[in-house]
């Protein structure tokens, strides 16, 4: 059989669910086949770090809004629920096919989780391939405008309906990680812009230099109020950061993404995507 045929046996085809109200409207699951590779949430830091929880409810959210089987968690610290390890209980289903897909769990590059990540996918006993981060997407930038609106700093989506005060007229993105990572978040700070048509700017929240210029920027544009969005899920050791860099600037800010269905929904195409890859090679 060729890898075509074998593709188009084992990818998730599409199916559109009963149309419903809020933000899931119009939303697209995957429906897969029986003995599928398993997907698998690479967690930065360990299990009992605060914010974990928000991996298992997307694994959730992921079983039952988009794959229809079992999503598992694996944190990339220590021995409590351990990436290796859970790779490590999987069986080779089929041996035309990995028998999971690992999708890190950040919105945009992180260094330390993807090596990681590869460490423990080059480790496993079994065929596992590793997918790219959630992020930069279209859907990173509707959880962001969302966050905001539920602290009242923004208005929400118009599709939800909903109109509010804005409690902010500037926005800085903050995000983890290093340049590399400002600069795909740059990506999603524009699609902010556009929907909350308002000054937006992207600064790496463990540098208090950065942060402070982006609000100096922001208020010289005319900007009466600054909020920072953090561009983090929760997981990561950057949220310790959030508050810190809100108060040197004096601005509110929004809660982490958190178990955000749009979230869910990227990790279900980014598992598709590394699946297709895997079965074309």
């Amino acid at each position: 059989m060729s890898p075509e045929s074998q593709a188009s046996e084992a990818l998730p085809s599409r199916r559109r669910r009963t149309p419903r109200g809020g933000r899931h409207r119009g939303d697209e699951s995957f429906l897969l086949p029986p003995g599928s590779p398993t997907l698998v949430l690479a967690v930065p830091g360990p299990a009992r770090r605060a914010g974990a929880e928000i991996a298992v409810e997307l694994a959730r959210l992921v079983e039952i809004e988009h794959t229809g089987q079992p999503a598992y968690v694996g944190h990339v610290e220590g021995a409590e629920a351990g990436l290796p390890a859970v790779l490590a209980g999987l069986r080779q289903e089929r041996p035309d096919e990995p028998a999971a897909v690992v999708v890190p769990l950040s919105t945009g590059p992180d260094p330390a989780l993807e090596n990681a990540v590869r460490a423990a996918v080059a480790a496993a006993p079994v065929h596992v391939v590793a997918a790219e981060p959630l992020g930069p997407h279209p859907l990173i930038a509707e959880a962001l405008h969302d966050r905001l609106a539920d602290a009242g700093l923004a208005r929400a989506d118009r599709i939800r309906m909903m109109t509010m005060v804005t409690g902010a007229s500037g926005f800085v993105v903050g995000t983890p990680g290093d340049a590399a990572a400002v600069r795909q978040a740059e990506v999603t700070s524009v699609l902010l812009a556009s929907r909350l048509a308002a000054p937006v700017f992207t600064a790496p929240l463990a540098d208090e230099a950065a942060v402070k210029a982006a609000a100096d920027q922001l208020r010289a544009a005319g900007a009466a109020a600054v909020a920072i969005a953090p561009h983090l899920i929760g997981p990561e050791p950057e949220w310790r950061y959030v508050a810190p860099a809100a108060a040197l600037i004096g601005a509110a800010h929004a809660a982490p993404l958190g178990a955000h269905p749009a979230l869910a929904r990227l990790a279900a195409l980014r598992y598709v995507e590394a699946l297709a890859t895997a079965l074309a090679d």
